[in-house]
């Protein structure tokens, strides 16, 4: 019979293990505070509680979730996981084009292969989440399969994109939420098809507009920060271009990502400004000690860790109030203006 001693031993390896790896299937760093993250998470489980309550009252109605001020109100308090992927469906459009078009996913996956793509993503397979326990090939079920499947399908699907990196970790990200291919599949075409446009194309004029377009925003609203990028020459793609290509994912901690996706999903493309806008805001006497551009980038790097990133409810009510207003026609304005001037330098 096993001594008191190996089981208790045993007992504490698995609960270490069941703290070591969060719900998502992400190793915890050696370095994350656990302590200070209980903390947070124990009062968050109660708001989480309370919004699961109140969306499975709005989700048993038959109308839908059509746009209204208590929908946006209630996807900015944040959607909990049980419903995400449903909503995210709906709101996106997501679900009304799978159900147009029964048939078509499974089309592209028996459909005639660009090997040239398929290769490209074939690489990419095992640098996708090294740190998620699902999508190792030891994992039962291991999930490459179904991502090899929802980029292969996307790439010959929307060929002027095909694949590029960036896209292998938003597919991953709606692959554990979604625990569907072709949800996932329709997603990342509500993403990279009509809320980022030209974000993944092969000049990704779209990603470098609005990095562009955020150094504008910054020089409206946070002019220090601006004044200092210009006087030690440091462009706005070098400290931000992972926040747009990879929508936060491996910059912030996965709880506050998927807050902000939820709101992306249905507010769009100006979300992206929201968080950069407030990251950046929030920490502007810290980034302005930078004495030098290799100062700059690692001031970049440490504004996307702690406390204010982990505790997302609170960050989240903070994005749509520190910026301040930003109107969707000021935004598409800059964009017109700063897709001339890149146009211009080519």
């Amino acid at each position: 019979m096993e001594g008191e001693e190996e089981r208790r031993a045993r007992q504490e390896g698995r609960a270490s293990d069941v703290h070591r790896v969060d719900p998502y299937g992400f190793e915890r760093p050696a370095d994350f505070d656990y302590t200070r993250y209980e903390e947070f998470f124990s009062g968050y489980l109660v708001i989480l509680t309370r919004r699961a309550t109140k969306w499975s009252k709005l989700l048993k109605g038959n109308n839908g979730l059509p746009k209204s001020l208590k929908v946006k109100r209630y996807i900015r308090k944040g959607i909990p996981n049980e419903h995400r992927a449903v909503v995210w469906m709906v709101v996106s459009g997501a679900q009304a084009h799978m159900e147009q078009n029964p048939g078509y996913y499974q089309k592209l996956l028996e459909g005639e292969k660009n090997d040239k793509l398929v290769d490209t993503i074939k690489t990419d397979m095992n640098r996708t989440f090294p740190d998620n326990i699902r999508f190792r090939k030891t994992a039962d079920p291991c999930l490459q399969k179904t991502l090899y499947n929802v980029l292969v399908a996307y790439g010959h699907h929307n060929k002027s994109v095909g694949y590029c990196q960036g896209m292998n970790f938003i597919a991953g990200y709606l692959i554990l939420i979604t625990k569907n291919e072709e949800e996932s599949f329709w997603l990342l075409d509500a993403l990279i098809g009509r809320i980022l446009p030209d974000y993944y194309s092969p000049e990704m004029m779209g990603l470098k507009t609005d990095q562009e377009v955020l150094g504008e925003l910054v020089r409206m609203k946070i002019p220090a920060i601006a004044e200092l990028m210009d006087r030690h020459g440091v462009m706005w793609t070098l400290v931000v271009s992972r926040w747009f290509i990879c929508l936060f994912i491996d910059i912030l901690p996965v709880e506050t990502v998927l807050r902000i996706w939820d709101c992306l999903f249905y507010e769009g493309s100006k979300i992206i400004f929201r968080v950069a806008l407030t990251l950046i805001k929030q920490h502007q006497a810290f980034i302005l000690e930078a004495n030098n551009f290799p100062d700059i980038c690692d001031k970049f790097k440490e504004i996307t860790k702690g406390p204010f990133v982990t505790e997302c409810h609170t960050f989240m009510q903070k994005i749509f109030t520190d910026p301040g207003s930003l109107r969707m026609a000021t935004v598409n304005k800059l964009r017109e203006t700063c897709r001339e001037k890149l146009i211009a330098q080519r």
